[in-house]
Formats: C-alpha cells, structure tokens, sequence
C-alpha cells in the first residue's frame, strides 16, 4: 500500500494564478496601508486557491511483478561443430534450472536455428523479436548461448538490463579456410581468366606449415593437384573447357585437428562464352536469299561476317576488265587453305562449280568439317544440276543427295516428328499448322542413313537435313525460297527463329544441343532438364556431395524434352546422370556463411555486450554465478554474470480522498475573513 498527493485543478491553471496574483497586490496594497488584518484576508486567500488547486490524497494497493531474465540457445550449424551442441545443451539445462529457482524470476527460453537462404546465425533478430513482445520494465538481462559468430549485428535491440554471451569456444580450437576471391559470371572461351584464391588458418594453427594441396576439378573431372602458399594470394590463370556452364571446384584435404572441412572446398561456376563469331559467306550469284542471310547475320553484333557474291561466272566473256566488276578480288587460296580453320562457320548460297573454286580446296573444306568446322547449305536449282556442288568432296559429308528433280510448287514447310524433338526446330514459332506461308521452290534430295530431316516441304520431301561430320556438322536446306517468309508472303513464317537457330546450332551453341543433360538452381531447388531426340530416356541418378545416390524418373514435358523438380538437402556439388549423359550443378555456396568465420568469439557481439555493462565468458571455464546488480554498475566479472532487479508492479486498487472538503474551506475563509473584518473594526 503507497499513498501519494496530487493536484487535480477545479479550474484551468491560468485562473488560479491569476487570483493568486490579484490577491497578492491587494496584500501588499492593505499591508503599505496599516490594515490590522490583512494577515488574515492572507490565510484566507490561501485556503481559496489550495481549495481550487483540489489536492487529495491517494492511496495504490500494488502487486510486485516478477523479473524476466531472456535465455538465447543458438542452434546454427557452427555450433554443431565438435561438442559444441552437447556443451550449449547442458549449460542451457543448468542455467535455466538456477534462473527459474531465484525468487520472483522468470525464464523466458528462445532457440535460434540456421536462417533461410544462406543468412547465417540471426541471433540479434530473435532477440529482438522476443523483446518486442515483453514489456521492457520487467526485462533483467539476456544470456547467449552461442559461438559469438552473429550474422545481423545491426538488428542489435537497445537492451534495458545486462546483455551476457557465454560462447562455446576453447582454447585450442583452429581451422583452415579456402577463400575465392574474384570469381567472374562469364569468361570468354579461348582467353584466360584470373581467380585468386587464398587459404589461411585462423586460431591456434600449426605454425610450421608454409604450403597445402589444393585440388582443381572441372565439371566433376579427376581433379589437379598444386601446391599452394599458406595465407597468401594466389592467382590462377585458367582456360575454359568448353562453352555453357563449367562448374570448377578448389578443395584442401582436412588437417588433423581442425574444426571443420566445410569452409575447405568452394565452387566456381562460370559460363563460357565465345568473343566474336567467325562466318563466311559464299553466295554463287545474287539473288532475294542473299540480302536474308546477310540481314540475319549483320543483325548478330557477335558475328564478324566475310561475305563474298560472284557476280560474273569465269564462262562469261564480255571484255570488262575484272577490276571493274570486283570490289577487292576473290582471296580464295587464303580463304579456303591457310585461314579456313579461323571459321566457325562456312555458308554456300546456291554456289555451284565453275572452277572458281578447285577441288582441293573444297577437300579442304571437308577435312575443315571433320575438324570440328560447320557447313551450311542453301541449295538452288543449281544443287541439282552437273555443276552441284555435291558433285566432288562434298559428297562425302552432306547428308542428302540430289536427284536432278526441281519442284516448282507452292509448299508450307512443316516440322517432321524428328523435329518436333529436336532443338532447332522444336516449338518454332508456334504457330498453328498451316499458318505459315508457301515456299514456291523445292529441290528433291534423298537423306543418307545418318542425315536427319527436321523439316518437309512439297509432297513431304526432305526440306532441311542435318548430320554430324567428325567433329564438326552439316546441313542442307533443300529449298532458297526461306526469304519468303521473311517478306511476309501469305503471312510468313519464322524465318529469322529458323536460320538464327540453324546457324548457332552448327557452331554448337550448348543450349541448342540435341542429346543434353541440364540443370538449374534456385536456391536448394534445381529443375534438371534432359533433352533428347528418343522417345523415352532412362531414370536419373543424381549423386549428393556426402556419396548417396537418388534415383528419380523425368517426365516428358515437351517433345524431346524430359524434366524433373529436385531438393538438395545439402549444400555442395551434384553430379547428375542420364544413360551416357553426365552434369554436375553446385547448390549455394561450398562453404556457407556459418562457416566463414568458425571460432568462437566475443569480439563481433561487443558493441551489443558493452553499452549493457555484461560480459563475453568462455563456457570452458564453467558456468558463471548470476549475481543481482543495480542498474548502472558492472554486470560482469571473473566466473560471475549480473541481472538487474526491475522492482515492476501492477496497480491492484487505488483510492482518492479530498485534502479540502468543500464545508471546510467555506468554515476557514468565512473565519479568516470575519477575524479580520472584525479586528479592523475594533481599531
């Protein structure tokens, strides 16, 4: 029970002064003039304003409220490392036992696991959380259960009472880190991209160790061995395999005695891509097609175009000079013998042999092919006469041969039930059947065994073939009518989709490979694709980073295309397979965030701990003693910790009584005044 005075004013306060001021001139005016009571009217004009001040008396009857003492357990993956969990359980057992045995305490528990998306340890964020829903006044401290390693020191709450982390570290914990540092998104294929790398110890390391393995794996490849400095960087110059996604891995055998080998691997993946692309362009006579493959091409700022058009055959003789007609003459020995390799692709536009072009050289493009070079053929009428130029080497690489026979019908090209599958023609343009406009020219061809017609026009003849040569591939548009479309004749077609398509295929864009095995993440999410020109593939096998094998079957969600949803539950690099097909695909970062910095610390939640008066205690020195302390005073000490008492109540009842009863202030100033009245008169 506490009893208080208050003030509660009958009138506004501006009221009460000014009569105080009003009576106090009229005192002093009575005093200067020898009134005898003007003491008495003083009393009297005092009873009045306490009167309309309204004191009272009131009387609380208060509940005492206990004490609220926060325990924080952090649970997050750095503190599962050697016998950090079991040491945070048993403290966390023993502390809460002590906690909820004081007197008028009360134990609040928060568990903090491993944050979404690779945020690391939000131990400042639970407890903010869970300050926000106590009141403050009864808040006398906080315990951290934790390593120190906190990932969001910026949400730390403005504690009321002593903040304390007991962290779980020890004396002679160590680890070893491999760290990349400046790690591209693209590479140009060809060219040489730097990483640099760094592997450093950090605690109470071995100190005669100058250099470390460090293994280099490539897509999941049998990895390279080097020898690298310890707590240096090093730079790494690397070429890249192949085009797409290359998925690199460094990795550090584990030391004896470290902490842990998580934070010893990192994945890079980095996709390749080629710098400019190299095309030539051989047209035999100019024509409408000429100006398409020519707009196709130029429109591509990645493709440095050579283009050539033979405007006069070598048969005719008319007298001009030559160096009248060419612009630059013809470099065909340095074109198709010294720099033909430096091609990505080679285009014949109803070309056909007039001696222009020998028969070594045409051999030579042959062996260009079977090298890993591209060949496209635009076929005219002139691919069906005597001077085709299938007639010769060519005739060994291209996948379909010519019967003399020209179609000079309308046609609307369609996609055959290969090329419903394959990636050049597969959804192209999707457009309902017989939308597309007619091509008014066909040349008849028969396709070898191993050509394969993803397109038939007239009388569902071969329209466009496609083969592997070698190392490199081929193929053969059986019409020079694709401008057609491009014109928007009887509507058109998709004739940039079509020739774009076509031509990076050939120069083995991987997104336009027939047989694929991919994969792409989202979080710990990947969506596997396997594309095929087979009707059915076999399961999938996908290998986790700790060794197990998941076996999960693909669903046809398109011609030729066969997908899967899949979880990781790890973070690391999967290797995926498929019949002869392989991939691997790194989920999230080889080392996490919670494995960046592994040893315990009190240092990064300092600037939380200091302004509260706690303290940062090893928990390998024992369970500190929780000892009261004033609000202000140093709440930490060897082997102790402190929580301030709040002293917090809650307001049963309260009661209010009158100083003044109005009967009383009418009997005082009535007496004051009479009295004076009556001893002025008798002077």
């Amino acid at each position: 029970m506490t009893g208080t005075v208050i003030f509660d004013p009958l009138v506004p306060l501006w009221f009460v002064a000014a009569l105080a001021v009003v009576s106090g001139a009229g005192l002093v005016l009575a005093a200067r003039r020898g009134l005898a009571g003007w003491a008495l009217r003083a009393l009297a004009a005092l009873v009045l304003i306490a009167a309309l001040s309204g004191p009272s008396y009131r009387q609380e009857e208060r509940e005492p409220l206990s004490d609220i003492v926060l325990l924080v357990d952090d649970r997050s993956a750095s503190q599962r490392l050697a016998d950090r969990a079991e040491t945070t359980a048993a403290a966390t057992e023993t502390l809460a036992a002590r906690i909820e045995a004081r007197d008028n305490t009360e134990l609040r528990r928060v568990t903090v696991g491993d944050a979404p998306d690779n945020r690391g340890s939000l131990v400042m964020g639970a407890l903010s959380e869970a300050l926000a829903e106590l009141p403050r006044g009864r808040i006398a401290g906080a315990i951290l259960l934790s390593d120190g390693q906190a990932h969001d020191t910026d949400a730390a709450p403005d504690m009321p009472a002593p903040l304390h982390l007991l962290h779980t570290g020890r004396e002679g914990d160590w680890d070893r880190r491999l760290r990349i540092d400046n790690a591209p998104a693209f590479a140009i294929l060809g060219e040489e991209v730097r990483l640099t790398l760094t592997i450093a110890d950090e605690g109470d390391a071995p100190e005669d160790v100058t250099t470390v393995p460090v293994d280099i794996s490539v897509d999941g490849a049998p990895p390279q061995r080097y020898d690298a400095p310890l707590g240096r960087e090093v730079t790494l110059p690397l070429t890249l395999p192949h085009g797409g996604r290359n998925v690199l891995q460094f990795s550090t055998p584990a030391a004896d005695g470290e902490l842990t080998d998580r934070n010893n691997t990192a994945l890079v993946q980095i996709n390749g891509v080629r710098d400019r692309l190299s095309v030539l362009l051989v047209s035999g006579q100019p024509h409408a097609g000429t100006r398409t493959w020519r707009n196709l091409l130029k429109s591509d700022s990645s493709v440095d175009l050579v283009h050539f058009t033979i405007l006069r055959p070598p048969e005719k003789q008319d007298g001009v000079p030559v160096r009248e007609l060419s612009l630059i003459a013809f470099p065909t020995r340095e074109l198709f013998l010294e720099k033909v390799d430096e091609f990505d692709l080679i285009i014949f536009d109803r070309y056909r042999r007039r001696g222009i072009l020998p028969s070594i050289y045409l051999e030579n493009i042959r062996q260009y092919v079977e090298r890993g070079g591209a060949v496209l053929l635009a076929a005219g009428p002139d691919f069906a006469g005597a001077e085709s130029i299938y007639r010769g080497p060519f005739e060994q690489m291209v996948p379909a041969r010519p019967t003399a026979r020209v179609v000079e019908e309308g046609y609307r090209p369609q996609i055959s039930d290969l090329g419903q599958r394959h990636p050049v023609t597969a959804g192209l343009g999707e457009a309902p059947e017989g939308e597309w406009g007619r091509w008014l020219r066909q040349i008849e061809v028969e396709p070898d065994a191993d050509g394969e017609v993803v397109m038939t026009g007239a009388g569902d003849r071969p329209l466009l073939v496609l083969d592997r040569v070698g190392e490199g591939r081929v193929a053969l548009l059986a019409s020079d009518h694709a401008w057609l479309w491009g014109r928007g004749y009887e509507g058109g077609g998709p004739q940039l989709d079509l020739l774009r398509r076509l031509a990076h295929w050939m120069m083995k864009e991987p997104e336009l490979e027939e047989e694929a095995l991919r994969a792409e993440a989202t979080g710990q999410t990947m969506r596997i694709t396997r594309r095929t020109l087979s009707e059915a593939v076999p399961d999938l096998t996908i290998t986790t980073p700790s060794g197990d094998e998941v076996v999960r079957s693909l669903e046809e969600v398109a011609p030729g295309r066969f997908e899967t949803v899949y979880e990781g539950p790890e973070i690391g690099l999967y290797r995926l397979e498929n019949g002869d097909r392989t991939a691997v695909i790194g989920l999230g970062p080889a080392a996490p965030v919670e494995f960046e910095r592994t040893l315990a610390t009190g240092e990064v939640l300092d600037p939380a701990i200091a302004p509260t008066g706690g303290g940062a205690l090893a928990l390998e020195d024992g369970l500190p003693a929780i000892r009261e302390v004033r609000s202000g005073r140093p709440a930490a000490g060897r082997g102790w910790i402190g929580i301030t008492p709040r002293g917090a109540y809650e307001t049963v009842s309260v009661r209010s009584m009158a100083l003044l009863p109005p009967w009383l202030v009418l009997l005082l100033a009535a007496g004051f005044l009479t009295t004076g009245w009556l001893r002025e008169g008798r002077r």
